[in-house]
């Protein structure tokens, strides 16, 4: 494949990238939910990706992008970041590579641009799922946790009316 040289380019250089994404996305207006997160752990998402890229393009199927960006989607809704501005990161994600392939990457034949635009295609193809899927794990952490608080809301409210007893207080001892 023409695009595994470029893709070889952007592991060899995934550190660099990391470090600059996880940056962009602390200081970005978009994305500022992400200020809550320490920026090595956002590093280290994003070495995830830029640094085994070749193996999200070429060797991991949609279950194994669906699985991953699901629980992304599941831990951004746990950490307190809106939808919106986890799918913005994503799509940080994917320019930032773009950006960086204009920078580095120089097309001197029509078969060197041929393995570009085959790269954009692939990264364009991952991207699109991977936002898929994480938009699916979050609505469904975000459901899963309503559905908690209203059970909660609906044990609350029977206790109040004496359908049921309060819940054993975990501080409270037993003395016997």
């Amino acid at each position: 494949m023409l695009a595994t040289k470029l893709v070889r380019m952007i592991e060899t250089h995934f550190d660099k990238l990391s470090l600059e994404l996880a940056a962009e996305i602390r200081t970005s207006d978009r994305t500022s939910d992400f200020r809550k997160i320490r920026p090595e752990d956002l590093q280290l998402s994003a070495t995830e990706v830029y640094g085994n890229l070749e193996d999200w393009l070429l060797h991991k199927t949609d279950a194994d992008i669906a699985r991953r960006f699901t629980m992304v989607g599941a831990r951004r809704a746990a950490q307190g970041i809106r939808l919106h501005q986890c799918a913005w990161a994503l799509m940080l994600t994917r320019d930032h590579l773009w950006n960086f392939l204009r920078r580095e990457a120089f097309a001197d034949t029509l078969i060197q641009l041929y393995g570009e635009m085959e790269l954009l295609q692939l990264l364009n193809q991952f991207f699109d799922r991977a936002l898929y899927y994480a938009i699916e794990g979050y609505e469904e952490a975000t459901r899963l946790h309503e559905q908690k608080t209203d059970l909660q809301r609906a044990r609350d409210f029977a206790t109040s009316i004496g359908l049921m007893s309060p819940a054993p207080d975990a501080s409270s001892s037993v003395e016997g």
